[in-house]
This record gives structure tokens, sequence and C-alpha cells, in this order.
């Protein structure tokens, strides 16, 4: 990793971006149940993501599939990914909400914390509508990855509440980016990323912001504890991407068909591809290193 950030940013600058972006969110901010055609059929010889990028993609499970089978895995896939950016934005949503409860409500920073809060209650219900279209249902997370998700909202301070969102956009925003032009992905799929993508520009302008800022305060000890909390989120965060429930559905054994996803070098190649902006700017910062780095390149995200 490259040296630590240490200049602190001009404090003024806070309010002046915070500014940008609440114009940025007057003109472009959108309505997912109106934008979106929910009507409309799901066709079932599309994709819903590149096949490149399904987690089985060029193992010997995926030569035992159909090609119908593969695109069905794609839409399970996709739809699994959205259950988790709704379990995170859920979290997102309480940690916004508490920093804000401890800033002054006048400000355009805890202003702007406010317009995400309602732009990320309108993902939600994007990615479970869309969730239901897909022909996925949202199943409960593992006992140990809920709880940590309740942990981690009640106790997560600024840089990791900036750094945790930071990632989790990041992934989604890399894979959403791929597939608005992309013609041989379904309609309904490139029109929630499209809105995501335009919306999430201006939430990860924030975080990364915040992050830098509140990161360059912080003591050795504080963020030694930071690094390995944010290993544990980014973790267990990128490891349950994919549902093994979703490979029961297309006829594959799940346990089996995770183990192989798990050594699939594509799959791993998608996970550090699509973190790669992430890990640029928090390793650039210092936060990837020691225990907490071990956890980022056990769950793929390093290559």
């Amino acid at each position: 990793m490259t040296a630590e950030i240490t200049a602190k940013p001009k404090l003024t600058d806070r309010e002046d971006i915070a500014k940008r972006l609440l114009r940025g969110s007057a003109k472009a901010s959108f309505d997912p149940l109106v934008e979106i055609d929910w009507d409309a059929p799901v066709d079932p010889d599309m994709w819903a993501i590149r096949p490149e990028r399904i987690s089985l993609y060029g193992t010997y499970l995926w030569d035992r599939l159909s090609d119908a089978e593969r695109k069905e895995l794609s839409r399970l896939e996709v739809a699994s990914v959205a259950t988790i950016g709704i379990w995170f934005e859920t979290i997102l949503m309480q940690m916004l909400v508490r920093h804000a409860y401890h800033n002054d409500p006048t400000t355009n920073h805890v202003q702007y914390a406010y317009t995400e809060i309602a732009d990320e209650c309108r993902h939600t219900v994007m990615f479970a509508k869309m969730v239901q279209k897909l022909g996925w249902e949202a199943h409960r997370l593992d006992p140990v990855t809920y709880h940590l998700g309740r942990l981690f909202k009640a106790i997560a301070h600024g840089p990791l509440i900036f750094a945790g969102a930071l990632f989790v956009e990041e992934v989604l925003d890399q894979l959403q980016r791929e597939a608005v032009p992309d013609e041989q992905i379904l309609p309904l799929v490139r029109s929630v990323a499209r809105i995501h993508v335009v919306e999430e520009a201006r939430h990860m302008r924030y975080a990364r912001e915040e992050f830098q800022r509140d990161w360059v305060t912080r003591g050795p000890v504080n963020r030694a504890y930071s690094r390995i909390v944010l290993g544990l989120v980014t973790y267990y965060s990128a490891t349950r991407l994919i549902n093994p429930k979703v490979y029961a559905q297309v006829g594959l054994d799940p346990d089996e068909a995770s183990k192989a996803a798990r050594a699939n070098p594509h799959w791993v190649g998608t996970k550090t591809w699509a973190a790669r902006k992430v890990v640029a700017t928090l390793g650039t910062a210092g936060a990837i290193s020691g225990l907490g780095g071990y956890f980022w390149r056990k769950a793929g995200l390093l290559g």
C-alpha cells in the first residue's frame, strides 16, 4: 500500500461539497416507481448480468447448465446481490441518521445526509421490487452476518460509517456501470442500474470526502480498531453476495456449487475488479493492512 494520507482537508470544503451535492440531487433524482416499467415481462432469453460475471462461469458446473439455466442463474445472482444491497443500505440509513443526530441540522453537510437517506429509502424499495421480478425471495442472512450487521450499525463511528458505505456502493456501482450500456442485459436490470449509478455517484463523493476528512484525525489505536472492524464487514459482505440457495434453484447442489465458486478464478477476479477503486482509496489512506487486510484478501478483494 502507498503512504498514508496525512494532510487534513480544509474544513470549509465540507460545506462547499455538500452544497454542490444538494444541487445535484435537486437536478437529478428519480422515483423508481414512476421511472421503471414494473409491469413489463422479464424475458427469459436475456441475461441479468454479463455471463463472465456469474460466480460459476468457467467451472465444470457451468458446463452442466443449459443456456436457459445459465440465464436463470444470472437473474438469481443479480437478485441475491440486490438483497445484500438492501441489507447494507438499511444499515447505512441507520448510521446516517445517527451521524446527523450528532451534528448541526442547519448545515449543508447534515442536510445532504438526510437527502441521501431519502435516496436510500427509494433504492431499497427499487431493489426489493427487482428481486421479486427476477424470481427470487429475500432470505435472511446467516446468524453471524445478521448479528454482525446489527452490531456494526450500533458501534460504527465516522470513518467506519463512510468506509463501509464506500465499499458496498463502489462494488455495486462497478457491476451496474458495466450493465447500463449492455444490450444483452434485461431492460429492468439496466433501468435499475441507471438510476442507482446516477444517485450513488453523489453518495460515493460524500462518503469518500468524509472518510478522508475524519480518518486523519484518528489516533493509532482507533485506526487499528477500525481496520479490523472494516475488514470483517467487507469480508462478510463480499462472501455473502451469492446466497447458496440460488444454486439449488437451478438444480445444483448448493454446497458443491458454493465451493466451486469460492475457488473460481473468474469469480474472484470479478470481486477484485469490482473493489479496485475502493481498495485504492482506502489503501492509500492506510485503512487496509494487518489483520484487517487479511480479511480483505481472504474475501478475494485484493487479488
